[in-house]
């Protein structure tokens, strides 16, 4: 495993958020429980917490990135975390998450994928195309098809919803957006 995929999630999310306005801030997303503004904050965080696991420190309290500029924001701390990731021997090491441990390979899966994802949420929240990236989208449905058990799906709190049906001639994007638990 290379940090491929990660530097092209990144890419992607950079993108979408480079074409949110801040007056869709308020406007509803894909994740229920979010609005714009906190799905951005999410993304942003998230690359917070990737990058927490791996030095080794316990995640902080995320900022909040969507109050101000939040691609630099973001553009900032992913560019930290790819090159956390691109360190000797990450991939193969393991490290210890506040959910369990993990070898940095299975990490910067995880890390890809929620990138991705997310950006796919607010690509869709902000009325931006979601057929994003379609050979990183199919590499990341299949990793995700192998990875992900049904034990992780659920209401609220589980990381995963029930999977949903695409529709006929969906996107590789939409397709991971609807094996992922949202409705496309």
């Amino acid at each position: 495993m290379s940090t491929a995929l990660f530097r092209q999630a990144v890419s992607v999310a950079h993108d979408v958020l480079s074409g949110v306005d801040a007056g869709q801030l308020g406007d509803p997303t894909p994740c229920e429980s979010w609005d714009v503004a906190a799905l951005i904050n999410h993304l942003v965080g998230a690359q917070h917490f990737f990058l927490a696991g791996l030095e080794g420190t316990p995640p902080g309290e995320p900022p909040d990135a969507a109050a101000g500029d939040f691609v630099s924001a973001f553009d900032e701390v992913s560019s930290k975390c790819l090159a956390g990731f691109e360190g000797d021997g990450v991939l193969t090491r393991m490290f210890t998450l506040p959910f369990g441990e993990m070898p940095g390979a299975a990490l910067i899966g995880l890390a890809s994928t929620d990138t991705f994802q997310h950006a796919w949420d607010l690509a869709k929240a902000t009325g931006q195309d979601t057929d994003l990236a379609p050979e990183l989208a199919e590499a990341l449905l299949a990793q995700s098809q192998a990875s992900i058990q049904e034990s992780f799906r659920g209401p609220e709190g589980a990381p995963f919803g029930a999977e949903q049906v695409a529709p006929e001639g969906a996107s590789p994007a939409d397709r991971l957006a609807a094996f992922l638990g949202r409705a496309v």
